[in-house]
This record gives structure tokens, C-alpha cells and sequence, in this order.
């Protein structure tokens, strides 16, 4: 059994009612209509999501790689939630050879990932070289203190700021963010607090 470190989703093993579950389906859902062509599900974490993206868009989506850095992980995803046009495989967003050995992706999904990275800004630049011209990113990650300050999570180098995170996709194009509260994702409204962003652009 896959060991549930508090931080990883397994849908099998949690209640249907779970808080933290729903917020990571819920990003899954959101971002199903922008993927199409070859997809990068970049730590794909159990795999729920590759699969889930791959049977909405099946028509759409040509075939879709999920990616994890933990062997037991990508493991778990080949042996609960295999679909024909998903292949998941381990690998480091941070590894320079990842273009050579995967080639580039019209779409590549990335949720709450960048917080695990020490270097938010070379995590950026590497899925825009692994992203096609006029491709999609679709990228959400919390909130926090900022950029080198303390998350008060033990597994994330830190959480950035909302100005931090707006100015990473300055190099994009069609940049449109959202906001995410609970299982509800939209455009910032006065007055609410929001804990997670979620980033839609083009390169």
C-alpha cells in the first residue's frame, strides 16, 4: 500500500467528503477543456487525475504523459489507474534532459507542484521549454509568505505571494488567472480571501 504522507492525494483511500481531495479534483475538472494534443501531467502524484483528463478529452487528447519523481507513486498510478492513452513514467522537472527524452506538449498541467521546488522561476522556464508554441499551461499553487520564507508545510520550500506567483507568466501570453476556494475556482472577487492560484497561459 502506498504510504499516505499527509500530503499525497489517494482517492481510494480517503472519504468522498474529504476537503483536500475535492480541491485537487476540482483543479482536474477545471482544467479538462484546455487540454488537448499531447499532455504533460507534471507530478502526476497516484495518477487520478491523467486518468480522469484522458477519458473526458479522449477525442481531444492524443496521449498524455503523467510524470512523478517517487517510483512508488508512478508504481501505484500504472496499477490503478491505467488508461490506453496515458503512460506514466518518473522523472524531475528540474532534469534538463527531460525535453530530449519527451519531446514538447500542446498542454501541460501542473498543480500544486511548484511549492515543492526550490526554484520556482527555473521550474517555470523548464515547462515552458518542454510547451510547443501556442501551447497551454494550466499551473496552480497556495499561497504563503513568500518567496524563501517558511510555509509552515515540511514539504514545501516555500509558498509565494500572489504578486510573486502573477509575475512568473509575465513571458507568456493570454495570461488569465483564477482563484481557488474550497472546490470553487474563479475570477477574483473584492473582499474574498482565496488561499490557492491557478494560472491559464500560452507560450
Amino acid at each position: 500500500m502506498l504510504k499516505d504522507t499527509g500530503e499525497r492525494i489517494i482517492p481510494k483511500e480517503m472519504k468522498p467528503t474529504n476537503g483536500m481531495l475535492l480541491e485537487h479534483i476540482s483543479r482536474y475538472y477545471f482544467a479538462t477543456p484546455y487540454a488537448y494534443g499531447r499532455v504533460l501531467d507534471i507530478a502526476c502524484g497516484t495518477g487520478y487525475g491523467s486518468q480522469m483528463v484522458a477519458k473526458t478529452r479522449k477525442t481531444e487528447v492524443t496521449d498524455l504523459i503523467g510524470v512523478d519523481i517517487d517510483p512508488e507513486t508512478i508504481k501505484y498510478a500504472k496499477h490503478h489507474y491505467y488508461h490506453p492513452k496515458v503512460t506514466y513514467q518518473t522523472g524531475d522537472i528540474l532534469d534538463g534532459t527531460l525535453k530530449e527524452e519527451l519531446g514538447q506538449f500542446d498542454t501541460i498541467l501542473s498543480f500544486e507542484t511548484i511549492e515543492h521546488v526550490p526554484d520556482d522561476r527555473e521550474f517555470v522556464e523548464q515547462l515552458k521549454e518542454l510547451l510547443r508554441p501556442g501551447g497551454t499551461l494550466v499551473l496552480s499553487t497556495p499561497f504563503g509568505q513568500g518567496r524563501g520564507k517558511p510555509s509552515g508545510s515540511p514539504f514545501h520550500y516555500h509558498q509565494l505571494t500572489e504578486e510573486e506567483f502573477r509575475n512568473l507568466f509575465t513571458s507568456f501570453t493570454d495570461v488569465e488567472f483564477y482563484y481557488q476556494r474550497g472546490v470553487t475556482i474563479e475570477p477574483k472577487r473584492p473582499d474574498i480571501h482565496y488561499p490557492i492560484g491557478v494560472v491559464v497561459c500560452q507560450k
